[in-house]
């Protein structure tokens, strides 16, 4: 199957059979991003997590008494 990476454009090829090849079939909502993309994304948020100013905006987990 190929993919194109949403952030630099590049064309990959991945396996049909493989769990993100599925993913991305079946989920049209999941998007592909190639590895150095990934990487680099990685590496910036864990920068900013390290300014002490990176703040992750969750909603609260509420507990099911079910």
């Amino acid at each position: 199957m190929r993919v194109k990476c949403v952030l630099c454009d590049t064309i990959q090829s991945i396996e049909d059979q493989s769990t993100m090849a599925k993913k991305l079939r079946n989920r049209p909502i999941h998007t592909f991003m190639c590895q150095p993309c990934q990487e680099r994304i990685t590496d910036k948020t864990n920068q900013r997590k390290a300014t002490g100013l990176f703040m992750l905006y969750r909603s609260p987990q509420q507990e099911n008494d079910w």
